[in-house]
């Protein structure tokens, strides 16, 4: 059994988990507010507003998911090169 003392880490909330937690949050947030998007106008490209609504979410989410992967990934990389010293 090794002698050296236990390390525990905190959880910490920084601006940076933060913008995470909303990049990751805003799709779920959307389509559960069905309220908001259960139309048929206005009509792009003859395709009916509730189903246009939600594949551009399927893009969208696309995109905040990548932004909060490289962001964890930037923030862990600060954390470790931090710690490190």
């Amino acid at each position: 059994m090794s002698d050296a003392p236990e390390v525990r880490r905190e959880p910490v909330v920084t601006p940076v988990r933060v913008v995470i937690a909303l990049c990751l949050v805003a799709p779920f947030v959307a389509m559960l507010w069905v309220g908001s998007y259960a139309k048929t106008d206005p009509v792009f490209i003859g395709i009916p507003f509730f189903y246009w609504y939600q594949m551009a979410w399927v893009l969208i989410s696309t995109v905040l998911t990548m932004i909060a992967y490289k962001l964890w990934q930037r923030d862990q990389r600060a954390r470790r090169d931090g710690a490190g010293r």
